[in-house]
């Protein structure tokens, strides 16, 4: 848990909530409005666009027979009822993925058409009960759906809403099932309509799809993701620690357009900015901030609001104005409309 010091309490008096919502500071969906419906969900999506946001953020599996579609992982079972239908019991598998074993139902051992008959469930009841009222009555959505329910609303605001996909586990997908999630995402874009113009982020941890993309995808906005510790799958000799610093950002910078870092990376235990964002900008990089969520649980004890790990105060939106005020482009976050309209 990042704990910020008094120092920054001087930062939030000088990031005011005016200041905030005068900015032009991207507030991207994460996973949706998570923090009100189950994530990775059409309902999630709709909520998150009809709360404002300028960008809805899906990540992205792989079907057996080659769809993409919304999951937080290709495990399955944290986020739908996979576990309790007894006709895909005898799916059950162990991998390991990204050096990690995991037992579970994996989508990519999933047709699209058995995929369909599951339904979605939230991910932490603990801390978000409200969402499990909604348990089983969302499907997982394909990213064509995603589309068009996106244009749909387009369509109704009369204004532009962006995708912001993230690729997950591709070196894995690649190694274990054969799928190139790269060039998955590509045909999927050309059948849709999708072009470079559109407002759109393509996100990876690892390093070598974002550079095929760079090469192949005609100039998409590409987003290289930052964790605070550990490194790209599909480098082990690289650390994220050498990414960040300049030389590292340096090299970032010849096939990405933002770095999308830890907020542990960008203000440090200590509540002092660290050199990421200032160093990512020389070497002509934005930085975009995951993840603002409103629960106690995932806040700054500062501030909390309450001793309850699932209260909600104005916690998340005092911390996106803190990231405002270190120069961050862009903030992911699972509430988006309080972002907007906290006092």
């Amino acid at each position: 848990m990042l704990k910020l010091r008094p120092i920054l309490a001087a930062l939030l008096l000088a990031a005011t909530p005016a200041a905030a919502q005068e900015s032009e500071m991207l507030i991207i969906a994460h996973r949706g409005a998570s923090a009100e419906r189950p994530e990775h969900t059409l309902a999630s999506y709709e909520r998150a666009i009809d709360q404002g946001a300028d960008y809805i953020e899906p990540d992205l599996v792989a079907t057996k027979d080659l769809v993409l579609v919304s999951r937080h992982e290709n495990e399955l079972s944290g986020t739908t009822d996979v576990a309790t239908r007894e006709e895909f019991e005898d799916r059950r598998r162990e991998k390991t993925i990204d050096g990690q074993r995991v037992a579970g139902w994996f989508a990519e051992d999933f047709t699209l058409a058995e995929l369909r008959t599951l339904r979605a469930k939230e991910r932490i009841p603990s801390l978000r009960p409200t969402n499990a009222r909604f348990d089983g009555l969302y499907q997982v959505p394909t990213l064509a759906e995603i589309v068009k329910l996106v244009r749909a609303k387009e369509a109704a605001t009369g204004r532009r809403i962006g995708l912001y996909p993230e690729l997950k586990h591709p070196e894995f997908l690649l190694q274990d099932a054969g799928i190139d999630m790269v060039d998955l995402l590509l045909r999927e874009f050309r059948q849709l309509g999708i072009t470079p113009d559109d407002p759109v982020f393509i996100q990876s941890f690892e390093v070598g799809p974002l550079q095929r993309l760079k090469t192949r995808g005609g100039g998409f906005r590409l987003v290289q993701l930052i964790a605070p510790i550990g490194g790209p799958a599909d480098e082990p000799a690289m650390r994220y620690a050498e990414m960040v610093t300049p030389t590292g950002l340096a090299e970032v910078a010849k096939y990405a357009d933002v770095v999308g870092a830890h907020i542990a990376l960008i203000l440090a235990p200590d509540g002092t900015l660290t050199p990421l964002v200032a160093d990512a900008k020389a070497a002509g990089l934005a930085v975009h901030a995951w993840t603002v969520r409103p629960e106690n649980e995932f806040l700054p004890p500062m501030l909390r609001t309450g001793e309850d790990p699932k209260g909600k105060g104005c916690g998340d939106v005092r911390l996106a104005e803190l990231l405002k005020a270190a120069g961050v482009a862009g903030v992911f976050t699972d509430g988006p409309l309080k972002l907007r309209s906290c006092p």
